[in-house]
């Protein structure tokens, strides 16, 4: 089982922040740092000093590491047409020599978009152009060198593009889908995706659309296999009882709450718990989701503790 840190930036975060996260989740031996893709705070906090680019972000990451692969939890179809973003993330795929992850969601908090001027369209719509942009972001990195790609589709029209530049990665970077959605979602988790993640979701919930994504394979023929299967999870963890309750405070989250929804308590219980997340519904990557950056000793503790113990 990998862990890779996952982190929420427009809860309030700088570039050099993030920078110093990321490098410690490298030092430490995590697989991967990812980050949100979101433009608005959530909740009580001030979100200072505001919103960074995700895209942007993990460019100048891509060329501040070595190592740790890099991505997104999840890059919102409605905030970038697909076209440019294909390029975008083909760009920072080279700049990391390799090491992107592209995951892709519909889009859902709506303040955000009305905060910065982004069109938020009906659910139905959403999800329609979610669909096409899946078509045509890996269709045009898929696209051979010297050929073109072209696509008609009811949202969105390429005709004869060169499909330039290629990323590194061949035929492409890993594309991350996830979610709830009962039908929609595992159909296209079945066609597009090379790993399902589920945030914040009980065991149980968990392991039903795990299933729904296995079911969608099959009916197109798809070995299920080839999907890896992960969660996102919040961390609390601590040496002591008194410190997993100093770190739950400082992220305004009860230990008990945090014990029932996400990886709180001591490395022991913690690796407990993911070895019946794992046993249960076969997950092969936890996203950590750190909440305070400025606590590395965090991640130093399991990545020291914890992951050692999961094999």
């Amino acid at each position: 089982m990998k862990l890779r840190v996952f982190t929420e930036p427009q809860q309030g975060a700088s570039y050099d922040d993030l920078l110093r996260m990321a490098r410690c989740a490298e030092d430490a031996g995590y697989d991967a740092f990812f980050r949100s893709d979101h433009y608005l705070k959530m909740g009580s906090v001030s979100g200072l000093p505001g919103p960074t680019d995700a895209w942007t972000t993990l460019a100048g990451l891509a060329r501040e590491t070595s190592r740790i692969r890099l991505g997104t939890l999840m890059t919102a179809a409605t905030f970038r047409h697909p076209g440019p973003l294909a390029i975008s993330v083909a760009q920072v795929d080279q700049m990391s020599g390799g090491r992107v992850e592209f995951g892709f969601g519909s889009g859902w908090y709506e303040e955000e978009h009305q905060a910065y001027g982004l069109p938020f369209p009906a659910l139905g719509e959403r999800f329609e152009r979610y669909a096409e942009q899946l078509e045509i972001i890996t269709g045009l990195w898929e696209t051979p060198v010297g050929k073109t790609f072209s696509f008609t589709g009811k949202h969105y029209q390429l005709t004869d593009s060169p499909a330039l530049p290629k990323p590194a990665q061949s035929p492409r970077p890993p594309v991350l889908i996830g979610g709830h959605g009962l039908k929609r979602t595992p159909a296209l988790a079945a066609r597009f995706a090379d790993e399902f993640n589920l945030p914040f979701s009980s065991l149980d919930s968990a392991l039903a659309q795990f299933e729904r994504v296995e079911r969608a394979c099959q009916e197109i023929n798809r070995d299920p296999a080839e999907i890896v299967r992960s969660v996102a999870l919040v961390i609390c963890v601590g040496r002591d009882e008194a410190e997993v309750a100093r770190r739950a405070g400082a992220i305004g989250r009860e230990v008990d709450e945090l014990r029932t929804n996400g990886l709180a308590g001591t490395p022991a219980e913690v690796v407990d718990k993911l070895g019946t997340w794992r046993e249960r519904t076969g997950i092969a990557r936890v996203y950590l989701q750190a909440l305070d950056l400025s606590d590395l000793d965090h991640v130093e503790l399991i990545a020291a503790e914890v992951a050692p113990q999961l094999g």
